[in-house]
């Protein structure tokens, strides 16, 4: 079976990954405006992460209720065996194109 992600979708996915079990929407979303040093919509990330839920890249689980959050309690995401390997295809596949482009010399840019 083949799977598809987006840009968006696989930066968040890598994020997720990356966070391990500490991944929410805020640390996933200041981490990405951080290592983009773009301006990113929260709600988006909100909406690809629920994507990624449901074709089983991630899994999530709520945090305890905290004082500091109002009694919310944060929910949390965890990279899934097919979102690793869903990664992974993709790194390899980048990774066979990118090592087939020429020596090229620019000079400055």
């Amino acid at each position: 079976m083949e799977y598809q992600l987006g840009e968006f979708e696989e930066l968040v996915l890598l994020t997720v990954a990356a966070q391990h079990d500490q991944a929410y929407g805020v640390s996933i979303h200041e981490f990405l405006t951080l290592e983009t040093k773009k301006k990113i919509n929260v709600s988006a990330i909100h909406v690809a992460l629920k994507r990624l839920e449901k074709k089983g890249f991630v899994e999530s689980r709520y945090g305890g209720i905290t004082e500091e959050r109002g009694g919310r309690r944060k929910k949390f995401y965890i990279v899934t065996a097919l979102g690793k390997k869903v990664l992974d295809t993709s790194h390899d596949l980048r990774t066979s194109i990118y090592q087939k482009i020429p020596q090229l010399h620019f000079g400055k840019i």
